[in-house]
């Protein structure tokens, strides 16, 4: 599943379009639009996303030994 799938699902699972989503994280639908379609979402426009509809996000790297590496917000 490629980013962009991610958030049509979550905007899908809450309730809202793509168009507000964007317009919450203070961009443009139109820009927003291109940047899922181009899969170039940062990882800062992810924290900003779960920021604004109060979930979590977590991005991690989990070693061999269960060590985590994490990223977002916890």
């Amino acid at each position: 599943m490629t980013t962009a799938d991610m958030i049509k699902q979550l905007c899908e699972q809450m309730n809202i379009s793509v168009s507000e989503l964007a317009r919450r994280i203070g961009q443009t639908p139109q820009n927003f639009s291109k940047k899922l379609k181009r899969e170039t979402v940062t990882l800062d426009e992810l924290k900003a996303i779960a920021n604004t509809l109060d979930i979590k996000f977590v991005q991690a790297f989990i070693l061999p030994d269960g060590d985590e590496i994490k990223t977002g917000n916890e």
